[in-house]
């Protein structure tokens, strides 16, 4: 972060998304996004209470792990055909995978182990040219 985290602007904020992590309803989505920034702020418990909500809300299949909008249909098994998921989706799930990894001193190894799993999943969604969609830019070129 530029600004340190005992900042007064970056303080208040991290007290609204600390208030907001005490909801009832959070979109999965927001979950995964405050997950990272606490883990960015040093905030450990919080960071490891929203990575405990969000398991529980992860979608586990064929040795790996990700996230999807809530009700969304579930996905047809075809033999040899598997749709890429939209990008929000992947999206969110990345930012699961850097809450996992961005912490101090260094992720446990359970946790690198479940995030090795979150890869698998993350890098089975890259397009033919080795990027990703994105609802943030056209496509992430590789490397």
């Amino acid at each position: 972060l530029p600004l340190s985290s005992q900042h007064s602007v970056v303080r208040n904020a991290l007290f609204c998304l600390e208030t907001a992590t005490n909801e009832k309803e959070n979109h999965v989505y927001t979950k995964a996004l405050m997950a990272y920034t606490f883990a960015l702020a040093g905030k450990e418990e919080k960071r490891k209470a929203l990575l405990g909500s969000l398991e529980k809300e992860a979608v586990k299949k064929d040795g790996s792990v990700h996230w999807q909008r809530p009700g969304k249909e579930p996905e047809v098994d075809l033999p040899y055909y598997r749709p890429r998921a939209p990008s929000a989706e992947v999206e969110m799930t990345a930012y699961v995978l850097l809450a996992h990894l961005t912490t101090q001193p260094a992720p446990s190894q359970e946790e690198l182990s479940f995030a090795s799993l979150i890869a698998k999943w993350i890098s089975g969604q890259q397009n033919p040219n080795g990027g990703f969609s994105s609802t943030q830019v056209s496509c992430f070129p590789p490397g």
